[in-house]
């Protein structure tokens, strides 16, 4: 599924104009990235948060040249989705309120 996807869907369960949805979308992204370029958490209750990870400094190897590359630390972002949203991708019974 594609962002374009994403916006005719809910353009067609709301009855909002793509124009407008794609906006939301849009600033909806933008307000996760920023948030998680400052290293915050962004929490979605039932459907699960996008997490900052970090990863430590480490040796590397450039098997080309064979030499080592120190990889500095770094932060990535993350997903870890609710317990309700697992439960309903293995096909469980889900009586949450979603």
């Amino acid at each position: 599924m594609t962002k374009l996807d994403i916006v005719n869907e809910i353009s067609t369960l709301t009855g909002v104009q793509k124009t407008d949805v794609s906006v939301c979308v849009e600033a909806f992204m933008k307000v996760v990235k920023d948030a998680m370029c400052e290293e915050e958490n962004v929490y979605l209750r039932g459907f699960g948060t996008f997490v900052v990870k970090k990863r430590a400094q480490k040796i590397g190897r450039n098997i080309t040249k064979n030499t080592s590359v120190i990889v500095p630390a770094h932060n990535y972002p993350g997903f870890k989705p609710a317990k309700s949203f697992q439960q309903r991708m293995k096909g469980e019974d889900v009586t949450a309120k979603d």
